[in-house]
């Protein structure tokens, strides 16, 4: 039987997006958004395009938000459908009839099997995380897909385990939350783009957060990190990953958003601030780990004060130039 692929890609000489370049302060932010930057890098359009939503991210008392690209925003940019599958038949019945209809069929499954999250998850912890399934190969069980910063294949045991084709009897039926995109027939215009992105940019800082959420984060993060302190040291890179890794890849990639859409020229001080933002997530996330770790918690009573100041401004300068 023919092996289908939605696109043309290999595995083996896939190249990231620079987005996820290693010398970025976070070469990854979270599944759904990573994932989405190498789909539309491997589309040859420009993923930047879409990140003007990262203004809109806020602090939810025990976490930053999971930041997401809108699917509005997806067809609104690049005229990408997304829509929830129902999953009534086997998964992989409904993931093949999709991919041979040249959709991407994005599933939520258990990073446990998956040989790209090594020396984090794979084997040693159960998470949920969003991929993208480029091709599906049933005889052989290999999958071909998008996580994270990249484009990966597992097969054997780990297609078995992601499946749960061993799931003993009784077992609860596999039912993932999955999604599926239709693309266009014909790539968008580099105008259309970046006309669309302008609006959208205008849209979303008029839905950014009323207050300065570091200003509510900076109240109980001395508390929280008291807590933090309390658990196994399992639980510290949990928080620190819902917390001071979400705001930070969120601002860097604001950042980049800013600089492919109007350059140092126009947003140089904005940019400057939303780098800020994310240089201190991850020199707060070092102090975080040594506090935890000794039990010294004073050094990070005001660790999150400059980034109240850097929102400020950020916000400030941009009103200035897109309201």
């Amino acid at each position: 039987m023919t092996v289908q692929s939605v696109l043309p890609l290999d595995p083996s000489a896939y190249t990231p997006h620079a987005l996820h370049a290693a010398e970025r302060m976070w070469p990854e932010t979270n599944c759904y958004v990573d994932l989405w930057i190498e789909v539309l890098s491997a589309l040859g359009i420009a993923p930047e395009a879409m990140l003007g939503f990262t203004l809109t991210q806020d602090f939810e008392g025990d976490q930053f938000t999971f930041f997401k690209v809108p699917l509005e925003d997806l067809e609104a940019l690049y005229g990408i459908k997304v829509t929830e599958l129902a999953i009534f038949d086997s998964v992989e019945a409904h993931i093949r009839e999709q991919i041979a209809r040249g959709r991407l069929c994005l599933v939520e499954m258990d990073s446990f099997y998956m040989p790209d999250t090594r020396g984090v998850g794979y084997r040693q912890e159960h998470g949920k995380t969003t991929v993208g399934i480029n091709s599906l190969d049933l005889e052989n069980r290999r999958m071909d897909y998008f996580h994270n910063g990249g484009f990966f294949s597992l097969d054997g045991a780990d297609f078995d385990g992601l499946f749960q084709h061993n799931a003993p009897d009784g077992w609860p039926p596999f039912l993932p939350y999955t999604e599926f995109a239709k693309f266009p027939a014909e790539r968008v215009e580099d105008n259309h783009l970046r006309g669309t992105a302008e609006r959208l940019l205008r849209f979303h800082f008029a839905r950014r957060p009323s207050e300065n959420p570091f200003a509510g984060f900076a109240n109980v993060f001395p508390q929280q990190v008291e807590a933090v302190a309390e658990r196994d040291f399992s639980y510290f890179h949990k928080y620190a990953f819902n917390t001071l890794r979400q705001f930070g890849a969120n601002f860097e990639l604001l950042a980049s958003h800013l600089l492919w859409l109007g350059g140092d020229k126009r947003f140089g001080d904005e940019i400057a601030q939303a780098l800020r933002l994310s240089e201190l997530a991850k020199t707060v996330q070092f102090q975080l780990a040594r506090a935890v770790t000794r039990k010294k918690f004073e050094p990070l009573k005001t660790a999150i004060d400059p980034a109240i100041d850097a929102w400020d401004r950020l916000m400030a300068g941009l009103s200035s130039k897109i309201e």
